[in-house]
């Protein structure tokens, strides 16, 4: 079930992303991300591809795609909020703990999440990479 328009707008951010429900609102802006599985479990999901799914290790945690540099400097700088497992070395996605004082931040990167997946013309109309 698609989240939001098909109309490009900003992601929310003030959100505390306390749990998944929180998570899924802070997608509601970003044009065509719907809510759907991943291996059994909620995952939002943007043509086809999935953004962010609660298949984390851990029950306070979710995985969240990011790139390879940001997941590094991520981990690098707030290694509460965001980690890995082996299971994700080596690939574009990283684990983020609920409850953390950095909602800005992940609603940055969900959008990023977005933009990285999105149409050359769905580019055009958001505006440049968050």
């Amino acid at each position: 079930m698609p989240l939001a328009s098909p109309e490009p707008v900003a992601p929310r951010r003030g959100l505390s992303m306390k749990d998944w429900d929180a998570v899924v609102k802070a997608c509601a802006a970003l044009p065509g991300v719907e809510q759907g599985t991943s291996y059994g479990k909620p995952a939002l999901k943007f043509r086809g591809k999935t953004l962010a799914a609660t298949t984390a290790p851990e029950p306070d945690s979710f995985v969240l795609h990011v790139t390879t540099e940001d997941k590094e400097v991520l981990i690098a700088t707030e290694p509460a909020t965001f980690w890995q497992t082996d299971h994700y070395r080596g690939w574009p996605a990283i684990l983020i703990r609920y409850g953390r004082d950095a909602s800005d931040r992940i609603t940055l990167l969900l959008a990023r999440a977005w933009w990285d997946r999105a149409t050359k013309a769905q580019r055009l109309l958001f505006g440049p990479r968050p």
